[in-house]
């Protein structure tokens, strides 16, 4: 026991970690440009972009790192202005820069892409505003596929991203704040959120746990959901991820917060709720009867990849009586020269159709396409000729795999294809019972759960009559005045009677 105690023991000083950001105090900057050219080479171990010009005789000095500053913007903004004056007098350069007496900042501005410029005899340097950008086009989501409604996507620049959202919001009530994660990476992040709208608990509780965040680099919004998600150790994720600038905005309407990530063209938002990921922007391009038709066949998804490979291996080992007796015989002769169980024929097709799926997606396209398709049907025919598996099973766990891949959300369906491991073991060990008892764990986790503050599963717990009105169904959009309120949001009014007019 001492041993297991001392294994899982905090060492105190292997939990302090150096905050890189504030590690150093101000430097101030050399009268001398050589001695603050020195300075910086010592810093950045003497970096072999760092290149340096001298201007106007040797009397003005340029520091830019190649790597990331556009040469053209550099004589554009430096070089070229320069040329034209014949003093170095401050007021010649604050026209044109940002003037520093700090030389760390003028580092940290220095690994953004900006251009240094030190001037012979001052103790204040420039900054001008290199970088350069290599941005894609903002074009189609793969992850997310459109049917209706815009087509343009978020992109691994956050400038960008924060764009798109605002040419959909015009709105003063649209806030954006930043933050800088990561003590050595130093990564840019911000939250959008509507000030009016947003719970103020939420906004506090995101802010508290983005402070919190100590980890040497953030390189996505994967990293940040794990470091502020409520339940870490759940199958359900708790953040909705989305690359679809419509989908944030509506989010956003609805009294959300949005967190996006430099480099990265995943938005998360939060709090969210288990309804948000069966429902899709699509939903409401849509009339309402046929995207309330659509939310139902998603949501019966949901039933159908959880429980019906365990809901076959049940009837095959505990329940034979509840197959229609003109199934009795072909089922029967179908598994009747199976050596395994059921229970292994479908753990075995679970686990290829796994594989079948993961070699499509790390594979270049035209060839994961071709191994998905063509690895299917050698694989299922194979099998089921040589005895291994039954083509009952086949079906079974066809079926199931559309079924997971119904959701919108990747996170979503891959929750569901875990959860297919549990309820087959459950339903092998007890039959229905079993199948039952797993339901039961599953409803009180989801019962249990929360995001931000938001029950998991509002509208249904606690029941919210009102809030059923964009879940199972998309009421029509004139009949929904409110917004959802499992967002504790604070304005819950969200239009009038929009239908006031008679029809003649």
């Amino acid at each position: 026991m001492n041993f297991i105690k001392k294994l899982f023991q905090k060492n105190e000083n292997d939990m302090q970690i150096k905050d890189y950001r504030n590690l150093e105090d101000a430097k101030q900057v050399s009268s001398s440009a050589d001695k603050n050219l020195e300075y910086i080479q010592q810093k950045l171990h003497h970096p072999s972009d760092l290149k340096e010009r001298k201007l106007k005789n040797g009397k003005a000095l340029l520091v830019y790192l190649e790597t990331l500053s556009d040469q053209d913007k550099v004589n554009e903004k430096v070089v070229l202005p320069l040329s034209k004056v014949d003093d170095y007098e401050l007021k010649n350069m604050e026209s044109t820069g940002k003037q520093h007496s700090d030389l760390h900042k003028g580092i940290k501005e220095l690994l953004k892409g900006h251009a240094l410029l030190f001037i012979e005899g001052h103790t204040e340097l420039y900054t001008f505003n290199a970088t350069v950008s290599h941005n894609r086009s903002v074009d189609e989501p793969e992850n997310e596929k459109i049917v209706r409604g815009s087509h343009e996507g978020f992109v691994e620049n956050i400038s960008v991203n924060i764009n798109l959202v605002r040419k959909r919001i015009e709105s003063t009530d649209l806030t954006v704040r930043y933050y800088k994660l990561g003590e050595r990476s130093n990564t840019n992040v911000s939250i959008l959120f509507m000030q009016s709208l947003v719970d103020p608990e939420v906004l506090e509780k995101v802010h508290e746990r983005l402070q919190w965040i100590s980890s040497d680099h953030i390189m996505s919004p994967g990293y940040v959901e794990e470091f502020i998600e409520d339940a870490p150790y759940s199958p359900f994720p708790q953040m909705l991820n989305t690359e679809r600038p419509d989908r944030a905005v509506g989010d956003l309407m609805e009294g959300r917060v949005a967190v996006m990530v430099e480099g990265s063209p995943t938005v998360l938002t939060l709090p969210v709720t288990l309804m948000v990921f069966y429902q899709t922007p699509d939903d409401y391009n849509e009339r309402w009867i046929v995207g309330s038709y659509l939310r139902t066949i998603r949501l019966m998804s949901f039933l159908i990849a959880v429980t019906l490979p365990a809901f076959y291996t049940a009837v095959i080992a505990f329940h034979f009586e509840v197959i229609p007796d003109a199934l009795v015989l072909p089922i029967k002769a179908s598994i009747k020269d199976i050596a395994y169980p059921p229970i292994i024929e479908a753990l075995v097709m679970v686990i290829t159709i796994e594989l079948i799926r993961e070699a499509g997606v790390r594979l270049p396209t035209p060839i994961g396409q071709t191994i998905g398709i063509v690895g299917g049907l050698v694989i299922g025919d194979a099998v089921v000729r040589a005895g291994l598996i039954s083509n009952v099973m086949i079906v079974i766990i066809a079926v199931t795999a559309i079924a997971s891949f119904v959701v919108p959300s990747t996170e979503m369906s891959a929750t569901l294809r875990i959860l297919i491991y549990p309820m087959i073991l459950s339903a092998t060990l007890l039959g229905f019972i079993g199948i039952v008892f797993a339901l039961m764990i599953l409803l009180i986790h989801l019962c249990k759960l929360e995001s931000f503050g938001t029950p998991y599963f509002s509208p249904f717990a606690p029941l919210k009559w009102k809030g059923l009105k964009d879940t199972f169904i998309r009421v029509p959009l004139w009949k929904m005045n409110k917004r959802p309120a499992d967002t504790q949001v604070e304005e819950l009014k969200r239009q009038k009677d929009s239908r006031g007019w008679k029809k003649p």
